[in-house]
């Protein structure tokens, strides 16, 4: 079964003019009104447009969300944002129950920048308890790029964490829009590499052992700069515990002297074992990135995930195929084994999105 746990609502242009009404008229509307005013044969077209793409390419079920960079979370009006955030996970819940076999909801939170993260818990709770949903998508920077939101290893946040262990809801982190200098999609691998880097430093995991965390976008630029966090991680550790330093200096007379290196003591901690703490989808748009990624956090800690239909759907000069088609990617990887892919296809997903029905997977489901 091939299970896509990183996808987005797939948005009528009928629904972008909703916002655009919304954001101007001042609290003047409700939601009432606003899903009056949104034409149903719009929301069934986007609907099978989305079951054809994964039909397409293969996809048995997709968690859908919606579009991160459409998510007014740097508007100053929350009820505006309340609004907004309801009406696309009430989509998304009509999607659900239209195709349940097809789709499963990730929910959207009414983050406000400014505002404590607590306000987002009676959405939270609705969707999960209510709808049905399996996860939660989280922006790192409800300031959307401004700069003054508290980053995701402050104390701001733990309320939350407590709250999504407690309940067993994994959080995709996603960044949404930017109102500074970069745009959206600089703005995600930006949030995305922070995300890691400052929670990485809390003990978040160590407090709610249960916790889910994905990543999207394979983790932002992590990945690839491993080699620094490494050194950091390693050089505050000497610079704290005597002990540590000790055996670096030891260490590094060693490899000069061409003897055996020395054992590191039990307590040194490595940051690539702080890193498989956290989950990553596989939405990186490219074979060697790919690799890349399951060789630093391996297989088990990866779930497939594409954000298809989204910006990878320009066409691979070498394949003729789209670059978010990542089930061909996956599928012509010769590194990988069946059972990597089966873990990457389903296992993984159905290991972190415990609320996904089991009764609407089997019969379907590999091995």
């Amino acid at each position: 079964m091939i299970i896509d746990s990183h996808a987005h609502l797939v948005t009528p242009l009928s629904l972008l003019g909703i916002r655009a009404g919304l954001e101007v008229s001042g609290g003047q509307h409700s939601l009432k009104w606003l899903q009056a005013m949104l034409p149903q044969s719009d929301l069934d077209a986007a609907m099978e447009k989305n079951i054809a793409t994964m039909d397409d390419v293969g996809t048995d079920m997709q968690i859908i969300s919606p579009r991160p960079f459409t998510l007014m979370h740097s508007h100053n009006r929350f009820d505006d944002v309340d609004m907004w955030i309801r009406l696309q996970n009430d989509i998304i819940h009509a999607n659900v129950e239209k195709y349940p076999k097809r789709f499963r909801g990730m929910a959207a939170l009414p983050q406000v920048n400014g505002m404590p993260i607590e306000t987002a818990f009676a959405e939270l709770d609705r969707c999960i308890n209510e709808l049905g949903f399996v996860g939660i998508l989280l922006n790192p920077d409800p300031s959307e790029g401004k700069g003054d939101s508290p980053h995701i290893g402050e104390e701001y946040w733990y309320p939350l964490w407590e709250k999504l262990a407690e309940m067993d809801v994994p959080a995709l982190i996603h960044s949404a829009g930017c109102c500074g200098r970069e745009t959206y999609d600089e703005h995600f691998a930006t949030e995305e590499s922070m995300a890691i880097t400052k929670l990485s430093h809390t003990d978040i995991f160590e407090r709610h052992p249960g916790l889910k965390i994905i990543v999207s976008h394979g983790g932002g630029a992590i990945p690839y700069q491993i080699g620094r966090w490494r050194s950091h991680w390693l050089m505050t550790q000497a610079s704290e515990n005597p002990a540590i330093a000790a055996f670096f200096k030891d260490l590094q007379a060693a490899a000069k002297a061409g003897r055996p290196l020395p054992q590191a003591p039990d307590e040194l901690v490595i940051f690539d074992d702080v890193l498989k703490k956290f989950y990553f989808d596989t939405d990186v748009h490219d074979p060697e990135s790919m690799k890349l990624l399951f060789g630093k956090v391996g297989v088990d800690r990866c779930l497939f995930g594409t954000e298809r239909p989204g910006s990878g759907g320009g066409i691979d000069l070498k394949t003729g195929r789209p670059m978010d088609d990542l089930k061909f990617t996956i599928d012509n990887l010769d590194t990988l084994t069946d059972e990597d892919r089966r873990k990457l296809y389903q296992d993984n997903a159905l290991k972190v999105f415990t609320r996904i029905p089991r009764e609407i997977v089997e019969g379907r489901l590999d091995g």
